[in-house]
């Protein structure tokens, strides 16, 4: 699989990008991987938008020690998003602590990390600067775009404000909107970081980061990304072995682990970027306020909506509202919901059936293109 990765400034300080807020930011400097070869008609594009805590390291190891890229079961010669075929992409989005222009990024008017002087982003600010992206590659239109959770909005968004600039969508464990009660949980999280002396305004940069905030809006996060039946699974109330006389220590293995994710996560991501990502979730409404079948209605994409059993985060009915609003504007559309016990995190895991279904829809899909082609369409 031929793998490159880059950055690139895709705005100025002197020609800055206009966001949804009408507040203005340059320079932005994204960063991006990309995986197999665009073909000379550059046709076979396809643009992967990762999830909350997701990077644009979505494939691949870039040493022996590293993890493999998020997503790496699906992208690769002969998977799902088969490199032999496509030319696949993958940005660190907008906002992001990943190697893009975010809160911790050097804001040029005080030489600082902009820290809460970074201005609020939206879902759309982010596809945005996927499209400015695009277009540096000289893609016109991309064979597909795909994401799971906060990466099936990114591709919804997509529908709306690009609907001439993509053939296929795919949206996984996502919703037109967000409920009360996945906002809820979001705030609970952002206030665990803000309660942390270390954050001090979200000035900590250089000084102590609010690590214990952190760590603790991850724990929670990562409980509604399993299932109760997961957890059992995975845990049951197994005890570890500690010698440690403290009564609050991590007795039982769940405990252990949430402790675990939590500390590794303060490792790698940035508490501002959290607080953010999660706002920009939060207030996204994919149609602003319109039936979702008005602002899709005529457009000639085809849509693979996913979800799974046992996601009580992003539950079925989120994408059924999605697959009914295609339905009712004539968008060619599938939607399955696969039955499994890993909850939200489902998508991220080697489970067959989503492979499946991703190959298959890929391949009519590009028959489709080939019979339109054939036929003058």
């Amino acid at each position: 699989m031929i793998t490159k990765e880059g950055k690139i400034v895709l705005a100025s300080k002197d020609d800055p990008i206009v966001l949804e807020s009408g507040e203005k930011i340059g320079p932005v400097e994204v960063a991006y991987e990309t995986y197999g070869q665009l073909n000379e008609k550059k046709s076979n594009a396809i643009l992967i938008c990762h999830a909350f805590s997701g990077s644009a390291h979505a494939a691949g190891k870039k040493s022996q020690k590293e993890k493999p890229g998020w997503w790496d079961y699906m992208i690769g010669p002969k998977k799902p998003f088969d490199t032999d075929k496509y030319f696949v992409i993958c940005s660190n989005v907008l906002g992001g602590c990943s190697g893009t222009t975010g809160p911790s990024s050097i804001n040029p008017e005080t030489n600082k990390p902009y820290a809460l002087d970074f201005p609020l982003i939206s879902i759309g600010d982010m596809v945005k600067v996927q499209k400015m992206l695009i277009d540096h590659f000289g893609i016109e239109k991309l064979f597909c775009v795909a994401g799971g959770s906060m990466g099936g909005m990114q591709s919804l968004s997509w529908m709306i404000n690009y609907p001439d600039n993509i053939q296929n969508a795919i949206l996984i464990a996502t919703a037109v909107r967000h409920s009360p009660m996945q906002i809820a949980f979001h705030e609970v999280g952002r206030q665990a970081i803000m309660a942390d002396p270390s954050w001090q305004g979200g000035n900590y940069y250089g000084v102590s980061i609010p690590a214990k905030g952190l760590a603790i809006a991850r724990m929670l996060g990562h409980i509604t990304y399993m299932s109760e039946e997961s957890m059992e699974e995975k845990f049951g109330r197994q005890r570890k072995d500690l010698k440690s006389t403290f009564k609050y220590n991590a007795d039982f293995e769940v405990e252990h682990y949430l402790r675990y994710r939590g500390d590794t996560f303060v490792k790698r991501f940035d508490a501002n970027t959290y607080l953010y990502l999660t706002k920009a979730m939060d207030n996204f409404d994919a149609a602003n306020g319109k039936p979702l079948e008005e602002v899709i209605k005529g457009h000639k994409y085809r849509v693979l909506i996913i979800s799974f059993t046992s996601d009580w985060l992003y539950p079925s009915k989120h994408s059924k509202e999605i697959v009914k609003a295609c339905k009712r504007a004539g968008v060619d559309s599938v939607y399955c919901e696969i039955n499994s016990r890993y909850g939200h995190d489902a998508f991220l895991l080697d489970l067959e059936e989503q492979a499946t279904l991703i190959r298959n829809f890929l391949n009519s899909s590009a028959k489709v293109k080939r019979h339109e082609h054939k036929s003058g369409l």
